[in-house]
């Protein structure tokens, strides 16, 4: 057990350890998230454009 508790203070530096984890973890998940949502939004925009009466596109 205290192996365990040794590995997750990590020398001292659990704060910064686990933060820069943590902080890494989310930058990977707003990569993967964002540019999925603003394809949507991009192909809700064009769908809307080509739906306008009138225009030739």
């Amino acid at each position: 057990m205290e192996a365990l508790q040794n590995f997750f203070a990590m020398g001292g530096y659990a704060a910064f350890v686990w933060s820069s984890y943590g902080l890494a973890c989310v930058v990977l998940v707003l990569n993967a998230v964002l540019p999925r949502s603003q394809e949507k939004t991009l192909l809700k925009q064009i769908a809307a454009r080509r739906a306008l009466p009138g225009e030739d596109a």
